[in-house]
């Protein structure tokens, strides 16, 4: 049993350290990638806060495929090149966007998203996949959760792929 309610007392630093700990108990914990993947975006979503849309884009070697995700119904498929996602997998690099209605070409999957934090999935010289974040808010993300969301996804890559 999980309860969100240890994590209530904290830091917001000490929280996203203890987010670490416990996403590495959950990907370590099983030999399914998409329940690795389900428990991941449950438990970023649950402790960045501030979300309408946390989960996964997986490259199925075609395109990004939706993968395990907390949010409303999202797009299923995302061309190599198009959008926030498309320029993280061609890029292999972290995008942090302010305000997506600013963003050239940004694909909207859900209407209520203003800023978004893209992470890739990494395996080798391969990118494999993407952690993606929208927020309602304009200028959601910060430094700090971004440092500590590519430790997330490192550890992803370590446990997952």
């Amino acid at each position: 049993m999980f309860d969100i309610k240890i994590f209530e007392n904290l830091t917001l630093e000490e929280k996203y350290q203890s987010m670490l700990s416990a996403l590495r108990g959950l990907v370590d914990n099983s030999d399914s990638q998409t329940a690795k993947l389900a428990n991941s975006s449950a438990l970023i979503n649950a402790l960045v806060g501030r979300l309408n849309w946390c989960g996964f884009y997986l490259d199925n070697k075609k395109e990004l495929e939706l993968g395990p995700f907390q949010g409303m119904p999202a797009c299923t498929k995302i061309p190599y090149d198009k959008g926030v996602c498309g320029k993280c997998y061609s890029t292999k690099e972290t995008i942090r966007v302010d305000d997506v209605n600013a963003f050239p070409g940004h694909i909207a999957c859900d209407a209520a998203s203003n800023s978004e934090l893209v992470i890739p999935i990494i395996v080798g010289e391969k990118c494999v996949g993407l952690l993606d974040m929208d927020s309602a808010e304009l200028s959601r993300f910060t430094q700090l959760e971004e440092k500590y969301l590519k430790e997330a996804v490192k550890l992803i890559e370590k446990y997952v792929f």
